[in-house]
């Protein structure tokens, strides 16, 4: 096995203390965002063999098995994160596996330069993703029920804000959902951002579930985001608890420390809360329209103490081992690579120690036994 070196990210809405408290460190003053482990060739982990990506590519069916190769091509199908927000994220959607292939071969065919600001597929592949909070953890995530939506923006007493509410409560839900949706993202700019100072202004004021999105007026201030926030669940989670996000749902997350797995691409589509690209027909056509419960996940233990997060997806599985101090090594192997990361305590993975921030790579069918004190995340595929 691999002990990895990762890359951290410096994304402006990253918290300046959480990852350095993580890992031991004394922070930089600068926001530190997500802490990325894998292959992902934007940032790779490096290994004592060289950068991760490269060592998978020049052997792929020994790094990760004959089974995850037929299944997901030479390359690792997952991306781990430990991310840490300490403001909202922007609010968006990810593409389902079609509808990814059709957007990126479109922007191809029409060569539209990969690193363009207005790209909206950066690959061809989908993005389904699961965060699991370490410390609470605050997020958006997927569709109020329309006349619940309605109601909360009844209750804030805006007039600019009533139509939004009357279409909401006049249109069965999926048509509600997307003509409120089309609405505010098309609006005219000016009247918007006084529709938002205002909405800003009455959530602080009142409080409650309307905190929340004070403080998202509050970074984003004038963003139509803020108004499409409002029409999405606000999901509190506590440490263990997780959310799944799959193709479609819009989702953000505003604040707090977790642990991260996505399949391996850079498709978002932007719904706002955000300086960058909306593509609002292409975000439309993207959107599940679907309201719902937001279905937080709390892991299902198995009987040899493997805690795992269920998801419909193969490319990644995640799961976490508390281990106690004496009790005897478990045996992690698998057909399969794997990416073990240490969250709390010292876990013994093999023969490496890790401290919390720290992880190894496992290729496909190496023997690994892990102890603790400590926790343990362990992220690895389908096969």
């Amino acid at each position: 096995m691999d002990r990895l070196t990762n890359t951290v990210r410096p994304y402006a809405w990253g918290s300046v203390t959480a990852l350095p408290t993580l890992l031991g460190e004394e922070p930089t003053g600068e926001p530190q965002a997500e802490l990325w482990m894998g292959a992902h060739p934007g940032a790779p982990s490096r290994t004592p063999r060289g950068p991760l990506d490269r060592v998978i590519a020049e052997d792929p069916e020994r790094e990760l098995g004959e089974g995850a190769v037929a299944a997901f091509g030479p390359r690792l199908p997952f991306l781990l994160k430990v991310l840490a927000a300490a403001a909202p994220l922007s609010l968006q959607v990810h593409p389902n596996l079609d509808q990814a292939r059709e957007g990126y071969a479109d922007e191809e065919h029409r060569g539209v330069p990969i690193d363009a600001a207005h790209r909206n597929y950066k690959d061809a592949n989908h993005k389904p993703e699961l965060i699991c909070a370490l410390t609470e953890f605050d997020g958006l995530c997927g569709f109020r029920e329309p006349v619940e939506a309605a109601a909360l923006l009844e209750g804030l007493g805006v007039d600019s804000l009533k139509p939004y509410a009357d279409l909401l409560r006049a249109h069965p839900e999926d048509a509600a959902l997307r003509e409120v949706l089309t609405a505010v993202l098309t609006a005219d700019p000016e009247d918007m951002r006084r529709t938002v100072t205002e909405t800003a202004a009455a959530c602080a004021r009142l409080g409650g579930p309307y905190a929340p999105y004070a403080g998202i007026a509050h970074h984003y201030p004038g963003d139509p985001g803020v108004i499409a926030a409002l029409l999405l669940h606000h999901v509190r989670l506590q440490p263990g608890e997780a959310l799944f996000l799959g193709a479609g749902v819009p989702h953000a997350y505003l604040d707090g420390l977790g642990v991260e797995i996505m399949a391996n691409s850079d498709n978002v589509l932007r719904c706002g809360l955000t300086p960058k690209h909306v593509d609002v027909p292409e975000l439309l056509r993207i959107v599940r329209f679907e309201a719902g419960d937001p279905g937080v996940l709390r892991p299902e233990a198995g009987p040899d103490g493997e805690e795992l997060y269920e998801t419909p997806i193969d490319e990644f599985r995640l799961s976490r081992h508390v281990l106690a101090e004496g009790a005897a090594p478990y045996d992690l192997s698998r057909p399969a690579p794997q990416i073990l990361l240490c969250t709390a305590g010292t876990v013994r993975a093999g023969e490496e120690d890790l401290t919390p921030g720290h992880s190894v790579f496992v290729p496909a069918g190496e023997t690994v036994r892990v102890s603790g004190p400590g926790t343990l995340f362990r992220a690895t595929v389908l096969v």
